[in-house]
């Protein structure tokens, strides 16, 4: 199936399988280049700013430094 061909029949998909093609490429190229990309059944951590007091408080000095040449 030629590119030309592909795209329409990619736009008439349902949400949910547009994701899972975008997965399944994603997957599919990130193999080809040998980089590990995430594993089915891993956990990774994710950052929150939950308890991140230093971050806050740059971000008060910042808006303290723009308030005052504002």
């Amino acid at each position: 199936m030629s590119l030309a061909e592909l795209v329409p029949a990619l736009h008439d998909l349902p949400r949910d399988e547009k994701l899972e093609v975008i997965r399944l490429l994603a997957t599919e190229l990130t193999r080809q280049e040998g980089i590990d990309l995430l594993q089915d059944g891993a956990s990774y951590p994710v950052w929150t700013p939950l308890d991140a007091f230093d971050a806050a408080k740059s971000l008060q000095i910042l808006l303290d430094q723009e308030r005052v040449q504002g």
